[in-house]
């Protein structure tokens, strides 16, 4: 671990709480921003299923060549 030294500056016993808290609080501020962002995914929370797309037409075969 190339930063191992900062050990000896932050107890763990309190640095570690902080980085995790950090990172849990990051993680709740992007869902945030995507539910708050987003139109499908609060729709998706609620049971909002996927709707069909339209069928895709199968692309029309060539013309045959017209006889000489």
């Amino acid at each position: 671990m190339n930063q191992g030294r900062i050990w000896t500056v932050v107890n763990p016993g309190v640095g570690l709480p902080l980085f995790l808290g950090s990172v849990a609080v990051i993680a709740i501020l992007v869902h945030a921003a995507v539910l708050n962002n987003t139109t499908w995914f609060p729709k998706y929370w609620n049971g909002g299923g996927a709707t069909a797309a339209a069928p895709v037409a199968a692309p029309a075969a060539p013309a045959a060549p017209a006889k000489k």
